[in-house]
Protein backbone atom coordinates (compact mmCIF):
# COMPACT_ATOMS: atom_id res chain seq x y z
CA UNK A 1 0.00 0.00 0.00
CA UNK A 2 1.16 3.16 -0.97
CA UNK A 3 0.15 6.92 0.24
CA UNK A 4 0.42 9.83 -1.83
CA UNK A 5 -1.21 13.14 -2.62
CA UNK A 6 -3.11 13.63 -5.35
CA UNK A 7 -6.01 16.53 -7.26
CA UNK A 8 -9.19 15.82 -7.33
CA UNK A 9 -12.89 17.23 -8.20
CA UNK A 10 -16.27 15.90 -7.14
CA UNK A 11 -17.97 18.22 -9.03
CA UNK A 12 -17.68 20.14 -12.29
CA UNK A 13 -16.63 24.39 -12.21
CA UNK A 14 -14.25 26.85 -11.98
CA UNK A 15 -10.40 26.02 -10.79
CA UNK A 16 -12.04 25.88 -7.00
CA UNK A 17 -13.57 22.70 -7.67
CA UNK A 18 -10.18 21.34 -7.53
CA UNK A 19 -8.60 19.66 -3.90
CA UNK A 20 -5.75 18.17 -2.49
CA UNK A 21 -6.19 14.88 -0.97
CA UNK A 22 -4.27 11.83 0.27
CA UNK A 23 -5.23 8.92 -1.31
CA UNK A 24 -4.22 4.85 -0.93
CA UNK A 25 -3.01 2.99 -3.84
CA UNK A 26 -2.76 -1.01 -3.41
CA UNK A 27 0.41 -2.61 -5.08
CA UNK A 28 0.12 -2.93 -9.07
CA UNK A 29 -2.02 -5.70 -10.60
CA UNK A 30 -1.01 -7.73 -13.23
CA UNK A 31 0.22 -5.47 -16.14
CA UNK A 32 0.16 -2.64 -14.11
CA UNK A 33 3.33 -0.31 -12.99
CA UNK A 34 3.65 1.74 -9.66
CA UNK A 35 4.50 5.37 -11.03
CA UNK A 36 6.71 8.35 -8.96
CA UNK A 37 5.96 11.22 -10.89
CA UNK A 38 8.19 13.63 -11.13
CA UNK A 39 6.61 16.18 -13.84
CA UNK A 40 3.32 16.78 -14.66
CA UNK A 41 2.19 18.26 -18.04
CA UNK A 42 -1.00 21.02 -18.06
CA UNK A 43 -3.25 20.93 -20.89
CA UNK A 44 -6.24 22.67 -22.54
CA UNK A 45 -8.03 19.25 -21.83
CA UNK A 46 -7.43 19.04 -18.72
CA UNK A 47 -9.82 22.54 -18.39
CA UNK A 48 -12.58 20.81 -20.56
CA UNK A 49 -12.72 17.75 -17.41
CA UNK A 50 -13.07 19.77 -15.20
CA UNK A 51 -15.63 22.18 -16.29
CA UNK A 52 -17.68 19.62 -17.50
CA UNK A 53 -17.28 20.44 -21.09
CA UNK A 54 -15.97 17.20 -21.96
CA UNK A 55 -17.95 14.97 -18.79
CA UNK A 56 -16.19 12.15 -17.18
CA UNK A 57 -17.65 10.23 -14.17
CA UNK A 58 -16.93 11.59 -10.52
CA UNK A 59 -15.85 12.11 -8.54
CA UNK A 60 -12.26 12.05 -10.65
CA UNK A 61 -8.65 12.49 -10.69
CA UNK A 62 -7.42 14.95 -13.33
CA UNK A 63 -4.31 14.93 -16.07
CA UNK A 64 -3.55 12.91 -18.47
CA UNK A 65 0.42 13.64 -19.37
CA UNK A 66 3.67 13.06 -16.74
CA UNK A 67 6.59 11.96 -16.49
CA UNK A 68 8.05 9.63 -13.51
CA UNK A 69 10.28 6.89 -12.58
CA UNK A 70 9.02 3.03 -12.52
CA UNK A 71 8.89 1.99 -8.63
CA UNK A 72 7.06 -1.09 -8.92
CA UNK A 73 5.76 -3.83 -11.70
CA UNK A 74 3.12 -6.04 -11.56
CA UNK A 75 2.24 -9.40 -13.04
CA UNK A 76 3.54 -9.97 -16.68
CA UNK A 77 5.17 -6.65 -17.21
CA UNK A 78 7.21 -6.71 -19.65
CA UNK A 79 7.28 -3.26 -21.29
CA UNK A 80 8.81 -1.36 -18.58
CA UNK A 81 11.21 -2.29 -15.52
CA UNK A 82 11.47 -0.72 -11.83
CA UNK A 83 14.06 2.30 -12.18
CA UNK A 84 13.16 3.18 -15.93
CA UNK A 85 12.05 6.80 -16.94
CA UNK A 86 9.05 6.96 -18.53
CA UNK A 87 6.76 9.19 -20.35
CA UNK A 88 2.55 9.21 -20.82
CA UNK A 89 -0.16 11.08 -22.37
CA UNK A 90 -2.84 8.34 -22.53
CA UNK A 91 -4.72 6.53 -20.38
CA UNK A 92 -7.55 7.02 -17.11
CA UNK A 93 -7.34 10.72 -15.81
CA UNK A 94 -5.03 10.49 -12.82
CA UNK A 95 -1.84 12.08 -14.08
CA UNK A 96 -2.24 15.16 -11.13
CA UNK A 97 -1.35 12.86 -8.36
CA UNK A 98 2.65 12.54 -6.15
CA UNK A 99 2.42 8.68 -7.49
CA UNK A 100 -0.44 6.39 -9.64
CA UNK A 101 -1.31 3.07 -10.81
CA UNK A 102 -1.01 2.87 -14.95
CA UNK A 103 -1.04 0.32 -17.28
CA UNK A 104 2.22 -0.47 -18.50
CA UNK A 105 1.41 -0.37 -22.18
CA UNK A 106 0.48 3.01 -21.74
CA UNK A 107 4.10 4.22 -20.84
CA UNK A 108 6.81 5.22 -22.99
CA UNK A 109 10.68 4.88 -22.22
CA UNK A 110 12.32 8.32 -22.48
CA UNK A 111 15.98 8.81 -24.65
CA UNK A 112 18.73 9.07 -21.78
CA UNK A 113 19.04 12.82 -24.19
CA UNK A 114 15.25 13.84 -23.15
CA UNK A 115 15.48 15.76 -19.50
CA UNK A 116 12.41 13.84 -18.08
CA UNK A 117 10.76 17.62 -17.34
CA UNK A 118 11.55 18.09 -21.37
CA UNK A 119 10.00 14.82 -21.86
CA UNK A 120 6.82 15.68 -19.39
CA UNK A 121 6.39 19.19 -21.81
CA UNK A 122 6.64 17.83 -25.03
CA UNK A 123 4.54 14.66 -24.91
CA UNK A 124 0.70 15.53 -25.56
CA UNK A 125 1.67 19.06 -27.65
CA UNK A 126 4.11 17.24 -29.10
CA UNK A 127 2.15 14.12 -30.77
CA UNK A 128 -0.54 16.86 -31.22
CA UNK A 129 1.52 19.02 -33.48
CA UNK A 130 2.62 15.90 -35.24
CA UNK A 131 -0.16 14.40 -36.36
CA UNK A 132 -1.41 18.26 -37.50
CA UNK A 133 1.60 18.53 -39.96
CA UNK A 134 2.44 15.01 -40.72
CA UNK A 135 -1.05 13.26 -41.11
CA UNK A 136 -4.03 15.47 -41.00
CA UNK A 137 -2.59 18.18 -43.67
CA UNK A 138 1.62 16.84 -44.55
CA UNK A 139 2.68 20.34 -44.63
CA UNK A 140 5.17 20.33 -47.79
CA UNK A 141 8.10 22.78 -48.99
CA UNK A 142 6.62 25.80 -50.37
CA UNK A 143 3.30 26.30 -48.40
CA UNK A 144 1.86 28.45 -46.37
CA UNK A 145 0.45 27.33 -43.51
CA UNK A 146 -1.84 29.65 -40.72
CA UNK A 147 -0.40 28.61 -36.67
CA UNK A 148 -3.32 30.42 -34.37
CA UNK A 149 -1.96 30.62 -30.82
CA UNK A 150 1.63 30.62 -32.27
CA UNK A 151 3.10 31.11 -29.02
CA UNK A 152 1.35 28.46 -27.09
CA UNK A 153 2.11 24.95 -26.13
CA UNK A 154 1.21 23.09 -29.06
CA UNK A 155 1.86 26.69 -31.33
CA UNK A 156 5.74 27.02 -30.72
CA UNK A 157 6.14 23.37 -31.75
CA UNK A 158 3.72 23.68 -34.75
CA UNK A 159 5.51 26.20 -35.74
CA UNK A 160 9.09 24.97 -35.64
CA UNK A 161 7.82 21.84 -37.23
CA UNK A 162 5.79 23.28 -40.12
CA UNK A 163 9.23 25.50 -40.70
CA UNK A 164 11.26 22.59 -40.76
CA UNK A 165 9.17 20.62 -43.39
CA UNK A 166 9.96 24.26 -46.10
CA UNK A 167 6.30 25.76 -45.06
CA UNK A 168 6.21 29.38 -44.64
CA UNK A 169 4.24 30.22 -41.32
CA UNK A 170 2.09 32.58 -40.35
CA UNK A 171 0.79 32.34 -36.68
CA UNK A 172 -1.40 34.68 -34.57
CA UNK A 173 -0.51 36.19 -31.24
CA UNK A 174 -2.15 37.84 -28.59
CA UNK A 175 1.21 40.66 -27.65
CA UNK A 176 3.97 41.82 -29.07
CA UNK A 177 6.40 39.17 -26.22
CA UNK A 178 4.00 36.64 -27.69
CA UNK A 179 5.19 37.79 -31.19
CA UNK A 180 8.65 38.05 -30.63
CA UNK A 181 8.44 34.09 -29.12
CA UNK A 182 7.03 32.96 -31.95
CA UNK A 183 9.21 35.00 -34.47
CA UNK A 184 12.02 33.49 -32.33
CA UNK A 185 10.87 29.57 -33.35
CA UNK A 186 10.40 30.40 -36.59
CA UNK A 187 7.06 32.08 -37.58
CA UNK A 188 7.53 33.92 -40.45
CA UNK A 189 4.56 36.50 -40.06
CA UNK A 190 3.01 37.06 -36.66
CA UNK A 191 0.10 39.08 -36.47
CA UNK A 192 -1.99 40.47 -33.34
CA UNK A 193 -5.41 39.31 -32.98
CA UNK A 194 -6.48 42.19 -31.00
CA UNK A 195 -5.16 44.96 -33.48
CA UNK A 196 -5.47 43.50 -36.75
CA UNK A 197 -8.57 41.69 -38.52
CA UNK A 198 -6.95 37.94 -38.91
CA UNK A 199 -8.68 36.98 -42.63
CA UNK A 200 -7.37 40.67 -44.17
CA UNK A 201 -3.96 40.18 -42.97
CA UNK A 202 -3.72 36.64 -44.61
CA UNK A 203 -5.20 37.52 -47.80
CA UNK A 204 -2.55 40.50 -47.57
CA UNK A 205 0.32 38.34 -47.10
CA UNK A 206 -0.59 35.90 -49.79
CA UNK A 207 -1.32 37.84 -52.39
CA UNK A 208 -5.15 37.26 -51.90
CA UNK A 209 -4.78 33.51 -52.91
CA UNK A 210 -5.39 32.39 -48.71
CA UNK A 211 -3.91 29.52 -46.93
CA UNK A 212 -4.03 25.94 -47.74
CA UNK A 213 -4.86 24.84 -43.73
CA UNK A 214 -5.26 26.41 -40.75
CA UNK A 215 -4.54 24.77 -37.49
CA UNK A 216 -7.00 26.47 -35.05
CA UNK A 217 -6.70 25.44 -30.90
CA UNK A 218 -8.12 28.51 -30.15
CA UNK A 219 -12.19 27.75 -31.15
CA UNK A 220 -14.81 29.70 -30.77
CA UNK A 221 -13.30 33.00 -31.52
CA UNK A 222 -11.57 31.99 -34.38
CA UNK A 223 -13.41 29.67 -36.10
CA UNK A 224 -15.63 32.34 -38.40
CA UNK A 225 -12.67 34.34 -39.35
CA UNK A 226 -10.20 30.97 -40.19
CA UNK A 227 -12.81 29.83 -42.70
CA UNK A 228 -11.86 33.63 -44.02
CA UNK A 229 -8.26 32.76 -44.22
CA UNK A 230 -8.82 29.93 -46.20
CA UNK A 231 -8.37 29.23 -50.04
CA UNK A 232 -10.66 27.65 -51.85
CA UNK A 233 -10.68 23.50 -51.26
CA UNK A 234 -8.50 24.64 -47.85
CA UNK A 235 -8.58 22.84 -44.75
CA UNK A 236 -9.93 23.86 -41.42
CA UNK A 237 -7.98 22.30 -38.67
CA UNK A 238 -10.26 22.69 -35.39
CA UNK A 239 -8.32 20.85 -32.64
CA UNK A 240 -8.85 23.03 -29.55
CA UNK A 241 -11.15 25.27 -27.93
CA UNK A 242 -9.42 27.34 -25.73
CA UNK A 243 -12.04 30.13 -25.99
CA UNK A 244 -14.84 28.40 -25.59
CA UNK A 245 -16.69 25.47 -27.79
CA UNK A 246 -17.04 26.07 -31.65
CA UNK A 247 -21.20 27.04 -31.90
CA UNK A 248 -22.85 25.09 -34.85
CA UNK A 249 -22.12 25.33 -38.28
CA UNK A 250 -24.64 25.14 -41.18
CA UNK A 251 -22.49 23.23 -43.53
CA UNK A 252 -23.50 25.54 -46.87
CA UNK A 253 -21.32 27.80 -44.93
CA UNK A 254 -18.27 25.32 -46.43
CA UNK A 255 -19.78 25.77 -50.03
CA UNK A 256 -19.83 29.64 -50.07
CA UNK A 257 -16.38 29.76 -48.92
CA UNK A 258 -15.09 27.83 -51.57
CA UNK A 259 -15.68 24.15 -51.26
CA UNK A 260 -13.80 24.21 -47.93
CA UNK A 261 -12.77 20.75 -45.77
CA UNK A 262 -13.09 20.87 -41.82
CA UNK A 263 -11.84 18.70 -39.28
CA UNK A 264 -12.04 18.01 -35.64
CA UNK A 265 -8.63 15.05 -35.05
CA UNK A 266 -7.51 13.58 -31.79
CA UNK A 267 -4.78 12.18 -31.20
CA UNK A 268 -5.86 8.49 -30.29
CA UNK A 269 -7.35 8.07 -34.29
CA UNK A 270 -3.95 8.59 -35.22
CA UNK A 271 -1.98 6.11 -32.69
CA UNK A 272 -4.35 3.55 -32.27
CA UNK A 273 -1.44 0.49 -31.60
CA UNK A 274 1.15 0.63 -29.40
CA UNK A 275 3.54 0.24 -32.66
CA UNK A 276 1.75 3.62 -33.99
CA UNK A 277 2.58 5.37 -30.86
CA UNK A 278 6.48 4.71 -30.49
CA UNK A 279 6.78 5.77 -34.04
CA UNK A 280 5.38 8.65 -33.82
CA UNK A 281 7.46 9.55 -30.04
CA UNK A 282 10.67 8.22 -31.83
CA UNK A 283 10.08 11.09 -34.67
CA UNK A 284 8.97 13.43 -32.21
CA UNK A 285 12.00 12.90 -30.06
CA UNK A 286 14.25 12.41 -32.33
CA UNK A 287 13.30 16.32 -33.95
CA UNK A 288 14.44 17.10 -29.81
CA UNK A 289 17.41 15.59 -29.70
CA UNK A 290 18.95 17.03 -32.58
CA UNK A 291 17.68 20.47 -32.15
CA UNK A 292 15.10 21.05 -34.63
CA UNK A 293 11.90 21.40 -31.94
CA UNK A 294 12.69 23.18 -28.65
CA UNK A 295 10.56 22.85 -26.02
CA UNK A 296 9.92 25.94 -23.78
CA UNK A 297 8.91 25.04 -20.71
CA UNK A 298 7.96 28.67 -19.40
CA UNK A 299 6.51 28.56 -15.96
CA UNK A 300 6.29 25.60 -13.20
CA UNK A 301 3.54 25.66 -10.20
CA UNK A 302 3.57 23.03 -7.26
CA UNK A 303 1.12 20.48 -8.10
CA UNK A 304 -0.66 21.24 -4.82
CA UNK A 305 -1.63 24.62 -6.66
CA UNK A 306 -3.11 23.10 -9.37
CA UNK A 307 -6.15 25.76 -9.18
CA UNK A 308 -3.70 28.17 -9.94
CA UNK A 309 -2.55 26.80 -12.62
CA UNK A 310 -5.72 26.63 -14.70
CA UNK A 311 -6.54 30.30 -13.84
CA UNK A 312 -3.38 31.34 -15.57
CA UNK A 313 -3.82 29.19 -18.56
CA UNK A 314 -7.51 30.13 -18.87
CA UNK A 315 -6.38 33.72 -18.87
CA UNK A 316 -4.16 33.25 -21.64
CA UNK A 317 -1.16 34.49 -19.45
CA UNK A 318 0.82 31.24 -20.40
CA UNK A 319 3.17 30.74 -23.22
CA UNK A 320 5.17 27.26 -24.30
CA UNK A 321 4.27 24.46 -21.35
CA UNK A 322 3.35 24.86 -18.30
CA UNK A 323 4.27 21.88 -15.78
CA UNK A 324 2.82 20.87 -12.19
CA UNK A 325 5.47 20.19 -9.80
CA UNK A 326 4.96 17.10 -7.16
Amino acid sequence: MTKTGAIRFATTGGPDVLVWEQIDLDSPGAGEVLLRHTAIGLNYIDNYHRSGLYPVPLPSGLGGEAAGIVEAVGAGVDEVKVGDRVVYCSGPLGAYAEHRLIAADHLIKLPTAIDGRVGAAALLQGLTAWYLVRRTHVVKPGETVLVHAAAGGVGLILVQWAKHLGATVIGTVGSEEKAALASRHGCNHTILYRHEKVSDRVRELTGGKGVPVVYDGVGKDTFADSLDCLAPLGLMVSYGNASGAVPPLDILTLTRKGSLFLTRPTLGTYTPTRQALEAATDELFGLIADGTIKIEINRTFALKDAALAHRAIESRATTGKTLLLP
